[in-house]
């Protein structure tokens, strides 16, 4: 075997007889030891090498010498080189293989006959004939066979015109990502056959005309043109059909076009033919700037069958920081806008975004900002309530404006102090509030004096409340304005003892930690006021520490009690995680709690509250336990509870369970799970993974249902199964979701998806994401592959 080195920059060609690899770590070996030699005392140090880069310049291309080996080497210093048996030309990262190849250094023009092979950047051709020129790509190769590095696509075709280094054209191809399997009998999965298929490796785009798409050997698609990627770069053009179908559309198609306007702006054009509504357009646009970044969305559909009328949802999220020198870090701009044409299109078009199809509908706008301790925003929110006449709803109160201030200060000669002050206009319809409109401004003083160590703490804590109301009515007394000042005294403590302990043969840390929270605020009657933004706080082992039982500011409860808990942690003393926590709290209330939400509602009697219970476990990685119990010692009876567990022994495998329990109220059961079936006739997938190759595949069972005790039916409910062979993806999936108390819309989600290639039917993944705890698609994107890793 005989090797050449042609350099275009030489006057004649340099050779020599040996193996190639041998010489090239021969030189970098002396290169190493010159490099020691020069700098003994000094550390070795990696650095970034241009040797093996991914992409070579077209500037770089033009300087590479050319790399000749064959059993025969004749022919004329920089002229010609003829090459027989075994015969390899090699240029950066191309590489040509034949039983002869002859090579014109002076038009760059390579021939190649016999077997030849050619691997340009990890893509490979293999045929009996190949004509290209070394400079500039372009050539043509005779009934090749191919394999593409990036989706692992591969096919054949009576030719391949090469028309630069990124382009080419694929006469009579085929075009697949199923391995090719031993047997001559072997036929892929699916296959895409065309008259011509494009490859554009710039663009990351392929385009096929004349095409069939067929699966399991059945012609299922016919299409004079498409479009597909090469990559997971994003592409402009016509996007898989989606198909669908429920009980309140009927069967859906869409086709969706996507536009890649830039690098940082694109948008989707979505057309949606409904068999008993009509035509929708959906139009959704996005855009990234280094200051701000959002989306857009519009459907309008001109003429609904079922109601008779013009439908339309438009969506907006904005978020965006303005410079400026007064603020720290500039301005931060958030816009969240939310409309629909009518009260109905919740409960109609219940498959769209998640915040169109819920009654509230909040149009938000905030600028917010900072000074050094001082944080400030401005806001505008507005509502659109959609009313259903069986389960009317009572609209909030939009804010039109609000102003908002708030100084923070800790460890002022050991005092933290904190101010907060709002100003807001109250807006809603007063016929369905049956509240006056008004003007509120509410302010709030703190000061706390913490003190903390290893054992514990004890924060002292005073607060004054003061608050002003304007009516656009008169009140019930009259009035057309209203103050409240109300101080705040808590005193809130807490002590932590440890102690090391062994159970179950497991060394942990068990610590035991006692706490107690005191609050007096005094009772201020506000029955007259209006309620704008109050709320209960639900009751649970966080609120019941709180020194309010009313969220929002228009309530302020009178309080005189005490709240005691004490919990216990097992921890693992090396890494500190937690293996299980039990915990037990219970608030004494020394007279009655008067201030209520409402004037009609009863005050909360003094004694002593529900106790709370709440534990969780967490011993095995694989398995977690969790529950709260709000328990009555009067009654004897639990009040509500919640009791949940998991089970994630590995991947693709996850089950969850949770009962709820409200009495007097609900119960339900939730389970959840993502489960490969195979596991059920012991094929625990040791011999195939999901993505791995073509073969008997491994099917996959997903679904949540959601049960409800009393009335004895399923909520919300969704059942399914994925299958994965390999190089395609089958996904059915069944959903019910409850639209009223009388009403829930049923769909049917269907979709094939051709790895690497394309998808078919209604992608059901977001779903199964948003119900499914720790859901694991079976195909996420890869990282781009190394043209090293195809490197021959």
């Amino acid at each position: 075997m005989r090797f050449l080195m042609l350099d275009a920059s030489a006057s004649r060609p340099r050779g020599h007889v040996g193996p190639l690899r041998l010489s090239v770590l021969a030189a970098l070996l002396q290169a190493t030891l010159v490099a020691a030699q020069q700098a003994p005392d000094e550390s070795l140090n990696l650095k970034m090498s241009p040797v093996l880069q991914e992409q070579i310049s077209a500037e770089a291309r033009a300087r590479l010498p050319s790399f000749v080996a064959a059993e025969r080497i004749t022919g004329r210093p920089d002229l010609e080189t003829v090459l027989e048996g075994k015969a390899v030309l090699r240029r950066g990262d191309t590489v040509i293989k034949a039983d002869r190849l002859e090579y014109d250094q002076t038009t760059e023009l390579a021939i190649a006959r016999g077997n030849v092979l050619i691997n340009r950047a990890g893509n490979v051709y293999e045929g009996p004939l190949l004509e290209l020129r070394m400079d500039t790509f372009a050539g043509f190769f005779d009934q090749p066979s191919y394999h593409f590095l990036l989706n692992k696509a591969h096919g054949q075709a009576d030719r391949v015109d090469f028309l630069d280094a990124q382009r080419a054209v694929i006469h009579n191809a085929t075009f697949t990502t199923c391995p090719r399997l031993p047997g001559p009998s072997w036929m892929p999965d699916w296959i895409l056959k065309a008259s011509t298929i494009n490859l554009d490796q710039e663009e990351d785009v392929g385009t096929a005309t004349g095409a069939l798409l067929s699966f399991k050997g059945v012609p299922l698609l016919p299409v004079p043109y498409i479009s597909f990627p090469l990559s997971d770069q994003r592409k402009s053009g016509v996007m898989p059909p989606s198909i669908g179908l429920d009980t309140v559309n009927g069967s859906e198609v869409s086709v969706p076009y996507y536009w890649n306007i830039a690098p940082n702006f694109d948008a989707t054009l979505t057309p949606t033919l409904m068999s008993k509504r009509g035509v929708n357009l959906g139009t959704e646009f996005r855009y990234l700037e280094r200051s701000f970044s959002g989306t857009a969305r519009f459907d309008w559909m001109p003429a609904d069958q079922l109601r008779d009328a013009n439908r339309w949802a438009a969506k907006l999220n904005h978020q965006g920081r303005i410079d400026s020198g007064w603020t720290n870090n500039g301005a931060a701009l958030s816009l969240s806008l939310n409309r629909v044409s009518d009260d109905n299109y919740w409960r109609d078009f219940s498959s769209t975004d998640d915040s169109l199809t819920q009654r509230l509908l909040a149009n938000d706008a905030t600028l917010s900002w900072g000074n050094g301790a001082w944080s400030n925003s401005v806001r505008t929110l507005k509502w659109q309530t959609l009313q259903d006449d069986t389960a009317p709803i009572v609209p909030p109160y939009d804010r039109l404006p609000q102003l908002s201030t708030s100084y923070a200060r800790n460890n002022l000669a050991g005092f933290n102090y904190a101010f907060n002050a709002d100003y807001t206009r109250f807006q809603s319809d007063t016929s369905r509030t049956n509240q006056a409109n008004g003007q509120r401004a509410f302010g709030v003083m703190q000061a706390s004096y913490p003190m903390k160590n290893a054992a514990g703490y004890l924060t002292p804590k005073l607060q004054l409340h003061a608050t002003q109301y304007q009516f656009e009515m008169p009140l019930t007394n009259g009035n057309t304005s209203a103050n409240r000042l109300l101080p705040t005294f808590s005193l809130d403590s807490g002590l932590v003892f440890e102690r090391d302990t062994r159970l179950f043969g497991r060394n942990l840390r068990q610590t035991l930690e006692p706490r107690a929270f005191y609050v007096f605020t005094p009772y201020r009657d506000q029955s007259f006021l209006p309620n704008y933004d109050s709320g209960a706080n639900d009751f649970n082992l966080s609120t019941i520490f709180a020194d309010n039982a009313f969220v929002g500011n228009d309530r302020i409860s009178d309080s005189n009690l005490l709240t005691l808990g004490v919990t216990s942690r097992f921890l693992d003393p090396a890494t500190g995680a937690e293996a299980a926590r039990v915990g037990v709290a219970q608030r004494m209330l020394f007279r009655d709690q008067k201030v209520t939400l409402r004037p009609i509602d009863p005050p909360l009697a003094e004694g002593f509250s529900d106790m709370l219970f709440s534990g969780a476990v967490n011993w095995d990685p694989r398995w977690g336990f969790d529950g709260t119990v709000q328990f009555n010692p009067s009654t004897n009876q639990s009040v509500r509870s919640t009791l949940g567990a998991r089970y994630s022994p590995g991947s693709y495998r996850t089950v969850s369970a949770a009962y709820r329990f409200q009495r007097e109220s609900s119960e339900q059961l939730d389970l959840r799970w993502q489960w490969p079936v195979n596991d059920l006739w012991g094929d625990r997938g040791q011999n195939l993974s999901p993505g791995q190759g073509q073969g008997e595949g491994r099917w996959y069972s997903v679904g949540r249902l959601n049960y409800s005790l009393n009335e004895k039916q399923l909520v919300n409910g969704i059942l399914g199964f994925e299958y994965d062979a390999g190089c395609w993806l089958g996904r059915i999936v069944l959903e019910r979701l409850q639209t009223s108390s009388t009403s829930a819309t049923q769909s049917i989600m269907f979709q094939l998806e051709f790895v690497g290639f394309s998808k078919l039917g209604v992608d059901p993944l977001k779903s199964l994401k948003e119900n499914i705890p720790s859901y694991q698609p079976l195909r996420v994107p890869a990282a781009m592959p190394s043209r090293f890793s195809n490197y021959d």
